[in-house]
This record gives C-alpha cells, structure tokens and sequence, in this order.
C-alpha cells in the first residue's frame, strides 16, 4: 500500500452520491462526448440497482472491497438481456459495466478519495476473439466500381465509397463533413482535413488523389445551397429540412453495392474502416501510426487488426529467416 493510498481522505458521503459528480467530472476535466457521458450513466445505473439489491446503498468509497466487486461481476454474469429468451449478457457488454466502475474508482484516486485501486477489477475474459471482416485490395476495387456514374446518384456513391476507403472514416464522421472542408486545388494529389470524430477528438484524415478526383466530379453536379457534402435525392424534403445524409442511409448505399459486386455479405461502412487500418498494415506502417490515422485514443483497440496480418508475417518469416537451412 502507497504512501499516496494512506493519506487520501476518508469520505463520509455513499458511493451512490458521488456518481453525479463523476459524470460532471468526465464532462468537465475529461472532455467526453454527451453519449459516452449517458452510457456511463446508464452502465453505473447498473451497479447503483446491485447495490440497492444488496442493501448497500450507504456504503463508502473506502468500504467496496474486492469481494464486492466479485459478487457484482457474478450479478452481471447472470443478468438477463431477454426475460423471454433467458439469454445471458455477453462478456463484451459485462465489461463495459467493469470498465464504467474502475473509471468511478479512478475518479475518487484523482479526487483523493481512499477507495479500492481501480486495478483491482478484473475484466471478464470472452473466449470468442473479436473477428475483424476486411476486404482485400480485389474486392475493394470491385466495390468501388460498381456505381454507375452516369447519374448524380451514381456518382455521388462512387465519391462515397472513394472516401469511406481512403480516409478510413466512421460513418458518422462521414456524413458530418460538409462541402467547405473540401477545398480541392488543380492537380492536387492529397488533401489533408481536419475533422471532430468520437469523444469529440481532432485528427487529420487524409483524401487520396483518386478520391478526390471522384469528388471533384460528385460536386460539379451540385446546384443547391446545401452545406453537406453528401446529400439525400430520393426523398422529399422542405426547403427548412437538411438534405444530409444519414448513418443509416450510408448503411444502405453499402448494403446496395455490396450485392451488386457479389462481395461479402457482412460489408458494412465500418468494414471499409477496417479495411483502410489492414491495408496499412500489410504496407508497413507502424501500429502506432494506424492508430493516428484511425483517432482510437488507446493503442488496445487499434490491436484488434494486427492478428489480420500474423498470416503475412509468417509467410515473410518462412521465406526469408536464414535459420531455415541450418538442418541442412
């Protein structure tokens, strides 16, 4: 036990009260988005009704011990998501539960609050490996061809898929661009842009000359006083109502010509994203760099892509380590 652990304060007020201030705390000193504000919420609701099941609505930040932590994690292994179906909470969805309570106990550490050290929540372990579906090279070409360019919509979805693959966006930070960050120049063979992605972090995404070839010809077409750089022209609006599109609608456009190109059936806009993070990889650049690229905040989620090029690494490593021929 720290020095540090010894002299922090002891406080009189329960746990439950302080999760007010938490969520202020992760809003004011850690800068995240109203939805992850709300999630955390929602996840912390969790262990406020486990702890009123369990008679300990008044117990101190000093007093959870890791016993409670134990008896809670088996709370959550036995919850049930469907009363009719009986199915269990995945491991995955425990832990965001885990993940919001040693983050509450980070805060009391900031606030010098003795509690127990948020290390010692354990998260649960999922035996089913996060599968990542990617296209190759093949596929994605085939993909982005399949639009047929000669009608604004057309065009307008083959300048969509062109930058879902060449920036490596999210969806939702797809359909939040607007035309102004798009300033293309004679000849230009990149264009850097700034944009606000999750948690309300700023990078730079990057456009390709080929994209932004396709763009160039998408916004030729463009007559309207619209802000958004994609926009919606099968549905009706009002001349009050925005014409951006959706999350869901890009869904669908991928959706669309994911059939039409006889690719996966799982291709989703994210599966472009992961497709962009492989496609790095298997060139070379350094994981840290691909985290860069992709705005995560912790190199662990960028870590999910780098068993997708294990397979290459072996086949580079057979071919090429000397130690090879010294049976011989």
């Amino acid at each position: 036990m720290t020095a540090a652990y010894i002299y922090m304060q002891i406080s009189s007020r329960p746990i439950i009260e302080y999760i007010p201030d938490f969520l202020d705390y992760l809003d004011i000193e850690k800068g995240l988005a109203s939805k992850t504000q709300m999630n955390y919420e929602r996840f912390l609701r969790k262990f406020t009704d486990w702890l009123n099941q369990e008679k300990l609505a008044k117990l101190l930040p000093h007093e959870l011990t890791s016993d409670n932590v134990w008896q809670y994690k088996v709370y959550l292994s036995r919850q049930s998501i469907n009363k009719k179906t009986g199915n269990e909470l995945k491991k995955s969805t425990q832990n965001y539960y885990l993940i919001a309570l040693r983050s509450l106990l980070n805060y009391f550490a900031d606030k010098d609050i003795q509690a127990l050290p948020a290390d010692k929540i354990k998260l649960a372990k999922d035996k089913k490996e996060k599968l990542v579906h990617f296209l190759n090279l093949e596929q994605i070409s085939k993909l982005l061809s399949t639009p047929m360019t000669q009608n604004v919509i057309g065009l307008r979805d083959r300048a969509l898929l062109e930058v879902l693959f060449s920036t490596g966006l999210r969806v939702a930070e797809l359909v939040s661009l607007n035309r102004d960050q798009i300033k293309i120049q004679p000849n230009m063979d990149i264009l850097e842009v700034s944009i606000i992605g999750k948690g309300g972090r700023a990078r730079i995404v990057y456009f390709s000359q080929h994209a932004l070839r396709w763009v160039a010809k998408y916004l030729k077409t463009r007559t309207d006083d619209e802000e958004a750089l994609f926009i919606n022209y099968t549905s009706a609006h009002s001349p009050t109502t925005s014409k951006r599109l959706t999350v869901r609608s890009v869904d669908n456009i991928v959706k669309k010509y994911t059939k039409l190109a006889g690719i996966p059936v799982m291709t989703t806009p994210h599966t472009l994203r992961h497709s962009y993070a492989t496609d790095l990889l298997n060139q070379g650049v350094d994981l840290r760099m691909v985290q860069e690229f992709l705005g995560h905040r912790n190199i662990a989620t960028t870590q999910i892509y780098t068993h997708v090029t294990n397979k290459k690494l072996r086949d580079v490593y057979l071919k090429y380590h000397g130690g090879k021929d010294l049976g011989k």
